[in-house]
């Protein structure tokens, strides 16, 4: 009896943890990520992208985001957080002078990506997260 008692307690526990996991997923970037917002805006530039001749290096930065998942799908909460990674990752940037961020990583956990046409997210049945790196540069203009 006490061995079914302990085995019931612990089906219980596997069934409500079941599907609570966090998954790692590689989403498609949006072009919009890619340009600056306006006059006076910061640019960023995703992996190898291609931009213009880096004048001066200004360092690194890193930034973490985690938000709640809303109504939307998963990738939909992964690109509010990456949306609000970039947005202080601009912003940062803006204040120390830089006109761009090049080379732009994205990462969850251990898994990271360099890529101009995706990034990676973590995403869980209650949050999305993602980190963001790049390098703060100041990009020749004409």
């Amino acid at each position: 009896m006490r061995n079914g008692l302990m085995l019931g307690a612990l089906a219980a526990v596997v069934i409500t943890q079941a599907g609570c996991a966090t998954q790692v997923r590689s989403v498609p970037l949006q072009s919009a990520v890619h340009q600056p917002a306006g006059e006076g805006s910061v640019a960023v530039y995703f992996g190898s992208q291609a931009h213009p001749a880096v004048q001066t290096q200004l360092g690194e930065t890193t930034y973490s985001v985690r938000v709640a998942r809303g109504d939307g799908g998963p990738d939909d909460s992964c690109g509010r957080a990456l949306a609000e990674a970039l947005t202080k990752l601009r912003t940062y940037a803006h204040e120390h002078g830089a006109n761009a961020v090049v080379d732009v990583q994205t990462r969850f956990h251990t898994t990271e990506t360099s890529s101009a046409t995706n990034f990676t997210c973590g995403v869980s049945p209650s949050a999305a997260a993602v980190a963001v790196r790049g390098n703060l540069v100041v990009l020749q203009t004409n």
